[in-house]
C-alpha cells in the first residue's frame, strides 16, 4: 500500500533541488604582470647601472631606490647616551650680589624726580575701579585728591554703573558711590568711606612743553596689571579730539596707554599729577589700516579742576544741557531679543525734570532728538551737546512698539540716583 505523508520524510530527495552554483571564471591576475615588470627592471637595473638601483631594509621598512645609495637612517642604537647626573660633587649655579639699579631720570630739569622716586610718591593715591553694568563689566582707574576718599576718573568708566568697586594700591576694596558726572568733560567723581588716605599732588598743566618727560600709572588690560608704569613726553598740547560727537582739548602723550588706564594719573617729573588720561587713538580713529602707536591724551588739570570741584560741590556742572535722565545702551543681542530699535535706554527720569512733566518714563528708548538719530547713551551726549540749558527740543520715543514725539525743555543739572 502507498501512503502520502504530509509532512517532510528525513532523508528523502527535494522535490525540486536548487540548481548548483556556478564556478566564477578566474580572471587575469594584472598585479602578477605588475610584479613581473618591477622585479625585471631593477634586475636590469642592477645589470646596467650597477649601484644606481638598490634595495634595503631600514628599521622603518622596505625601501627602493634610484640614483646614489641615500645615507643610512639612524638607529636607537646610534643615538648619544644620554648623561648621568653629577650627583653632589656637581658645580652650581652662582648669582653674584649686585649693587641696586641705579635711578632712571625722567627729565633733566632742577628738582626732577627718578622714575622710581615719582612711582613710589604716586602710587598710593592711585585706585583701580571695577564697574558692574548690565552689560558686563567695565574697568579704569582713578586717583585719590582728598584723605577722606574721593576720587577723580573719567565719566565713561563709570557710565551706566549698577555698583562700584575701588581697590587701594595696598589691596583694600571698597563700595564706591557716584557724587557726579559731567559727559562733555568726560570727568565723574566717586566717594569711598575711609580716612587717612594719601592724596595725590596735582600739578600746573599749563606749565608743560612739549618734549617734557611724563609717566603714567594704571590698570592697563586689567585687575592682574595694577599699578603698570609707562614713561614717556609730553607730543602736543591744547589738541582738539573729536570723541563720542563731543570736541576736547585735551595733553597728547606718547607714554603708553591702554584699556583700563583711562582715568588714571598723567605725571609730570615732579611726581604731580598734570592730567587725567582719557582716550588712545587706534587705527579705527582715522579708519586706516595702519598700525597706529604712541597716541594717548589726557584731560589737562587746568580743564579738570573747575568741574571736579563743581562736582564735589552740586553733584553736576552748572549750564551743562541736560534732559534730565540716565541712560544706557543696550546690547545688540538684548535689542534682537526683545525686538527693540536702537536708541537710549532710559534707566531713570528725574521726577523734576520737564522729561517727567511731559511722560517721559524709565524703560522708553530715544531714538532721535529733533530728528537728529540716537543710537545709544553716547550719542544721546553727544546730541545734548549741542543745545544749552533752556532750549527746547523734540524727543522721539519708542514705547510699546509706537513711537511718538514729546517737547521736552533741557535743564542744567544731570539728574542722579
Amino acid at each position: 500500500m502507498e501512503y502520502n505523508y504530509p509532512y517532510h520524510v528525513r532523508g528523502a530527495e527535494e522535490p525540486n533541488p536548487a540548481p548548483e552554483k556556478p564556478q566564477k571564471k578566474r580572471g587575469f591576475r594584472w598585479w602578477i604582470v605588475i610584479v613581473v615588470l618591477l622585479v625585471g627592471a631593477a634586475v636590469a637595473g642592477q645589470i646596467f647601472l650597477g649601484p644606481k638601483i638598490s634595495f634595503r631594509t631600514t628599521p622603518y621598512g622596505f625601501t627602493f631606490s634610484i640614483g646614489e645609495p641615500a645615507a643610512e637612517l639612524p638607529t636607537t642604537e646610534k643615538l648619544p647616551p644620554i648623561a648621568q647626573p653629577a650627583g653632589a660633587d656637581a658645580p652650581t649655579l652662582t648669582i653674584v650680589p649686585s649693587p641696586n639699579g641705579a635711578e632712571t631720570p625722567v627729565s633733566t630739569q632742577s628738582g626732577a624726580l627718578s622714575l622710581q622716586e615719582i612711582y613710589t610718591k604716586v602710587l598710593p593715591s592711585v585706585v583701580t575701579i571695577t564697574v558692574d553694568t548690565r552689560g558686563g563689566t567695565a574697568l579704569g582707574t582713578g586717583v585719590i585728591f582728598s584723605q577722606d576718599g574721593y576720587v577723580v576718573t573719567n565719566q565713561h568708566v563709570v557710565s551706566g554703573a549698577a555698583a562700584i568697586q575701588v581697590q587701594l594700591s595696598d589691596n583694600r576694596i571698597f563700595d564706591a558711590a557716584e557724587i557726579g558726572s559731567d559727559e562733555i568733560s568726560d570727568l565723574a567723581v566717586l566717594k569711598i568711606e575711609a580716612d587717612g588716605l594719601t592724596p595725590a599732588e596735582f600739578g600746573d598743566s599749563d606749565a608743560l612743553r612739549v618734549g617734557d618727560g611724563v609717566c603714567a600709572i594704571g590698570s592697563p588690560l586689567g585687575i592682574g596689571l595694577r599699578g603698570t608704569l609707562t614713561d614717556g613726553i609730553v607730543s602736543g598740547i591744547n589738541r582738539d579730539m573729536t570723541v563720542s560727537g563731543r570736541t576736547m582739548t585735551l595733553l597728547q602723550t606718547n607714554a603708553a596707554l591702554n584699556s583700563g588706564n583711562s582715568g588714571g594719573p598723567l605725571i609730570n617729573c615732579y611726581g604731580q599729577v598734570v592730567g587725567i588720561n582719557t582716550i588712545k587713538l587706534g587705527s579705527s580713529y582715522y579708519f586706516s589700516s595702519a598700525s597706529v602707536e604712541g597716541l594717548g591724551f589726557a584731560i589737562p588739570m587746568a580743564t579738570a579742576k573747575p568741574i571736579v570741584d563743581e562736582l564735589v560741590e552740586k553733584g553736576y556742572v552748572s549750564g551743562r544741557p541736560a534732559l534730565g535722565v540716565q541712560a544706557e545702551t543696550l546690547p545688540l543681542r538684548t535689542r534682537f531679543y526683545y525686538s527693540l530699535p536702537e536708541g537710549a535706554y532710559l534707566t531713570y527720569v528725574d521726577p523734576e525734570s520737564d522729561a517727567a512733566a511731559q511722560g517721559l518714563r524709565a524703560g522708553d528708548i530715544v531714538t532721535a532728538i529733533d530728528g537728529v538719530a540716537v543710537t545709544g547713551e553716547e550719542s544721546l551726549s553727544a546730541v545734548l551737546s549741542g543745545y544749552a540749558a533752556g532750549d527746547t527740543v523734540t524727543v522721539t520715543v519708542y514705547r510699546s512698539r509706537a513711537t511718538y514725539d514729546v517737547r521736552v525743555t533741557l535743564g542744567d543739572r544731570f539728574a542722579q540716583d
